[in-house]
């Protein structure tokens, strides 16, 4: 995409924007989903967490005996409620880390203290040297692939692939780049809408989000609650290391689910809700328009155009007599 590749600068009022670390997370934080949904998903890890932490505490103490013993002399009254305290106590620890799961994403994602700026300024740099070298490599490879005597081999193909699918996973602005994979994958997919459609993400998602059709928000719901699961995972590892002192496994164990978690799960599902993000404004941006009774581009010019005027007029309002409202859609429309 050229608008990815030639890595324009951002306006003013991007980088501002950007800059403050408002993402589309935000507009999640808030919106949520359904009781059962979150029930399900944050429960099913608390309970893995929690039996091997049972398993760490048998090993400790050769067995579980103590426990078991105890609970088969109670009376039925007392092991229901033994047993219907425990689930509370696992929901209850479920709930209290899904609580960590916003702050921990945006530190995935490069959000971080200012004390560490240089060590974020020192990866962005790194960041941004790939990022050249991939875009000049995009250009070589591309005029092999689609100019007008091209007749590339597999292998030119395979590679203009992999150098395509990295360009496509970064922000078209060197100014937006993020420290880590993760901030960059959904940085991509904030700041694209703007590089393709004059669009700004965190002003326009929340407006867009009300006019989605039901499948657009449940697909966008499934694979938001997928990256907070990922999110999740990687805080019970951590929180698997509180058991060293029962099993020096809980280390190995702890620290090897977190960095699965960090490094392959949530970047690949960052990936998915970013491409869905990003196609419901290809798909259904002119929705927008016609709701707010905007006129429609004309073309891909005239729409960068009035995209950034309509991203103005819902941040801040006007009292200007241009442009002229269209007339309201159907009424079956809304």
């Amino acid at each position: 995409m050229p608008s990815c590749i030639a890595f324009r600068g951002c306006s003013e009022v991007d980088l501002q924007t950007t800059a403050e670390g408002r993402g589309v997370d935000k507009f999640w934080e808030a919106a949520g989903t359904k009781l059962a949904d979150r029930w399900a998903a944050v429960s099913g890890p608390a309970l893995v967490f929690w039996l091997g932490g049972l398993l760490a505490y048998a090993r400790d103490h050769h067995g579980v005996h103590p426990l078991t013993d105890w609970l088969t002399r109670q009376k039925a009254p007392v092991q229901l409620l033994t047993v219907a305290v425990i689930l509370l106590a696992v929901a209850a620890s479920a709930v209290a880390v899904h609580q960590f799961v916003t702050p921990a994403l945006r530190l995935m994602e490069g959000y971080w203290p200012r004390w560490s700026g240089f060590l974020r300024d020192r990866l962005v740099a790194r960041v941004g040297v790939k990022a050249v070298a991939d875009s000049q490599e995009w250009h070589r490879l591309g005029s092999l692939v689609f100019g007008p005597d091209a007749t590339p081999d597999v292998d030119t193909l395979r590679c203009f692939a992999e150098v395509d699918k990295r360009v496509q996973l970064r922000p078209g602005s060197l100014n937006a780049l993020m420290p880590t994979r993760v901030g960059n994958v959904l940085r991509a997919a904030e700041t694209r809408p703007g590089d393709k459609y004059g669009l700004d993400a965190v002003t326009v998602w929340p407006r867009l989000w009300l006019l989605l059709p039901e499948t657009a928000r449940k697909e966008l719901e499934v694979t938001r609650l997928a990256l907070d699961r990922g999110v999740a995972a990687a805080l019970w590892g951590l929180l698997f290391l509180t058991f060293t002192p029962w099993t020096l496994w809980a280390v190995p164990i702890g620290l090897m689910a977190t960095a699965v978690a960090v490094f392959l799960i949530t970047p690949s599902r960052a990936e998915v809700y970013g491409q869905l993000v990003e196609s419901a404004f290809d798909v259904h941006r002119t929705t927008l328009y016609e709701h707010l009774r905007w006129p429609l581009p004309d073309n891909p010019r005239d729409e960068q155009v009035q995209g950034k005027a309509l991203t103005t007029y819902l941040r801040r309002g006007s009292d200007a007599d241009r442009p002229i409202f269209a007339p309201p859609p159907p009424a079956d429309s809304r």
